[in-house]
């Protein structure tokens, strides 16, 4: 019985590490949100944040989970970007660590603004875990649309990041 109890929950795990490790999360189209969030940690996404808010796709970005040393004017020329786009419109954020904190930060961010709708970008293989702590910080009312910055992890790093997954499910639904 124990047996059979263990190769279910084994077979459960491999099916849905094949749908997380498959349907990663796409980029997004252009559409208009009130904000823009990226959070640090892999390549494209603040450059994919830029482009979008060049764009008007949005009013403001935050960027959460910026290094307290790097100043806008260093983000600006390291992203070939107006200085004027970070005065007005950018705003780092210097207190997350990790995913969690992120969601935090955001949601206090969001909040202050009043926004209703945001783009949340990060990297496809980190956007479940990302919105799944988003979406339990945010108060109710705030739309989130997924806007994954395509790339090409490998089988272990999807695997680390099913199992976080996983886990910041089963806190969820036990409260913590």
């Amino acid at each position: 019985m124990i047996i059979r109890l263990l190769a279910l929950s084994l077979l459960g795990w491999m099916l849905g590490f094949v749908w997380f490790a498959i349907f990663l999360p796409q980029p997004l189209d252009g559409r208009r949100t009130d904000a823009i969030v990226v959070l640090t940690g892999g390549a494209g996404r603040i450059d994919r944040g830029i482009a979008l808010l060049e764009d008007k796709a949005a009013k403001r970005m935050l960027i959460s989970g910026v290094d307290r040393a790097v100043r806008p004017s260093e983000l600006a020329v390291e992203y070939k970007t107006p200085e004027s786009l970070f005065t007005c419109c950018i705003t780092l954020g210097r207190e997350a660590i990790d995913t969690r904190s992120n969601a935090i930060e955001t949601a206090r961010w969001l909040e202050r603004r009043d926004y209703k709708t945001v783009r949340l970008i990060t990297t496809d293989w980190h956007m479940r875990r990302a919105a799944l702590e988003l979406r339990q910080t945010l108060p109710g009312g705030v739309a989130i649309f997924y806007d994954a910055v395509p790339s090409r992890p490998s089988l272990t790093m999807l695997a680390r990041e099913y199992n976080k997954y996983l886990l910041r499910r089963a806190a969820a639904l036990i409260g913590i």
